[in-house]
């Protein structure tokens, strides 16, 4: 329904019944309703469903389509970092833009089906000037992290003593109840994050509403015909790891849907581009090359496929997002410290984001045996190995690699700047030239080449034709593994203790 402005809306049962929101139209339509109406015009018109939900488009989303057009509750389960809470919380946008509801409500009574005690009286004693408030879609979601502390009080609700004495009431009588997060969501939509986690006897009191409406607080029955779509998220693994969804829970949730990570690598590029920090104010001017875009994001592809990583944890979208930020923030400091008017991120920006990679990963017992640092530099290797793999398959290096295997060397560290950079990597006759086929050109600015150059003699050392220690001198001897994937002191020694 198309609302025109805050004052067009009636404030009382009696012009509410006079305007558009006529008891005819809102007496017996349920939220569902409503979202399956909307749902219906959104797709009759082809409007975009879920805008900023990315790599969904043939999976997920025709999955949740068919749950809501069926009217279905329904529970998304997957890894973490798959956008499971993002697409739930975009449900508002298939809300109307206004709903009403008798003013001062706790659960937001329909005027023309009041569930509530409170507001039948209001409606006998006033009649026609009983006032009418007015929701927006957001304000009607309401969402819960369960954790194992939650308390059928705070799902459901509870008697409040204070309440009872304020008005003289019998401890008994419905008013006195202080009601929880589910009432409260009447008329909107109800969602609970990680639902294993929730304890079995508040699991327990959640299907007995949805299926039959009635609650027992401190043992008083009271009826509660709640009209609310309940979504929920889980990931999969914590059915074993920390609970489980009750059998008849599973049962009276319409849809079971499998969210997944991206597909495809573009579509990882994609998502992280829209959410990571890349565009800021900066003194200097931030470029991000494509082909860095693609390392950051293969390290998450690789990682989702290494025996030395847990896949039941998963590697959340977020590893790829906080890498970037951290890649652009250190080529950042780089130039402002060499006084450069450009940032580009170069690959050793990439090694430089390990922080950000460690923690994003649970390891198995080989990963835990080399290290979270050993591990993430392996996956910084591989990633840089395809993206050069698939930009320069075909391509001919020899006389690059020959210049090195004549005793050639170059140190390229994380603080020279691209002047410095370029003249070096000049010096190696047609190296620049390759740089083509990243789409840099003789005519691109220093630091974009600096940065190209410095990814060829990267992905060279990936696929072992020349090497680089620690100290990042690039040279032709001792190709076989390069200095800087040895195990530190450090880490041996934590081996060593581990076994």
């Amino acid at each position: 329904m198309t609302i025109h402005s805050h004052w067009d809306l009636p404030h009382t049962l009696g012009a509410l019944r006079r305007s558009q929101f006529s008891e005819e139209k809102l007496a017996h339509r349920t939220v569902k309703d409503e979202l399956r109406q909307n749902l219906l015009a959104k797709l009759a018109a082809r409007e975009p469903l879920f805008p900023g939900v990315l790599g969904f488009e043939d999976t997920v989303v025709p999955q949740v389509v068919n749950a809501v057009l069926s009217r279905h509750n329904f529970i998304l389960l997957g890894l973490r970092g798959q956008a499971k809470t993002r697409l739930i919380r975009m449900l508002t946008t298939l809300l109307d833009e206004a709903t009403p509801y008798i003013a001062g409500s706790e659960v937001r009574d329909n005027p023309y089906r009041p569930i509530s005690r409170q507001a039948r009286i209001l409606i006998e004693e006033m009649g026609e000037e009983t006032p009418i408030a007015w929701l927006t879609p957001e304000q009607r979601y309401i969402e819960k992290l369960a954790t194992p502390d939650v308390t059928i009080a705070d799902m459901i609700g509870d008697v409040d003593p204070i309440k009872a004495a304020r008005r003289g009431q019998d401890i008994g009588d419905e008013l006195t109840i202080h009601y929880g997060l589910l009432p409260r969501a009447n008329r909107g939509i109800f969602a609970i994050n990680e639902l294993p986690d929730l304890a079995g006897k508040i699991q327990v009191g959640l299907f007995n509403i949805m299926q039959e409406g009635d609650v027992q607080i401190k043992g008083y029955p009271i009826r509660l015909p709640l009209d609310v779509l309940m979504v929920f998220t889980a990931n999969p693994e914590d059915y074993t790891a920390r609970g489980k969804i009750i059998t008849p829970l599973k049962d009276r949730i319409g849809s079971e849907i499998r969210t997944h990570y991206p597909l495809e690598i573009e579509q990882g590029i994609a998502i992280t581009a829209q959410e990571s920090w890349v565009k800021r104010d900066s003194p200097v001017i931030v470029t991000v090359p494509d082909y860095i875009r693609e390392v950051v994001e293969q390290i998450a592809f690789h990682a989702r496929d290494d025996k030395k990583i847990d896949k039941r944890s998963g590697v959340s979208q977020r590893l790829p997002i906080s890498v970037l930020e951290n890649v652009v923030s250190n080529a950042e400091r780089r130039a402002l410290k060499a006084g450069e008017d450009e940032a580009v991120p170069r690959i050793v920006d990439v090694l430089a984001a390990l922080p950000s990679m460690t923690g994003k990963i649970e390891l198995e017992y080989e990963g835990e045996l080399k290290g979270g640092e050993s591990v993430a530099r392996e996956l910084v290797r591989a990633a840089v190995g395809r993206v050069f793999s698939n930009h320069f398959d075909g391509v001919n290096f020899n006389h690059i690699v020959q210049w090195f295997d004549l005793g050639g060397t170059i140190q390229l560290d994380e603080t020279v700047a691209s002047d410095d950079m370029v003249k070096q990597l000049l010096s190696i006759q047609g190296l620049l030239e390759k740089a083509r086929g990243l789409g840099v050109g003789s005519n691109a600015s220093t630091p974009l080449r600096a940065s190209a150059g410095e990814f060829i003699l990267e992905g060279l050392c990936a696929h072992r034709r020349i090497s680089r220690n620690e100290q990042r001198v690039f040279s032709g001897e001792e190709r076989k593994r390069p200095v800087e994937e040895e195990p530190t002191k450090a880490a041996r020694r934590s081996r060593r203790d581990f076994q």
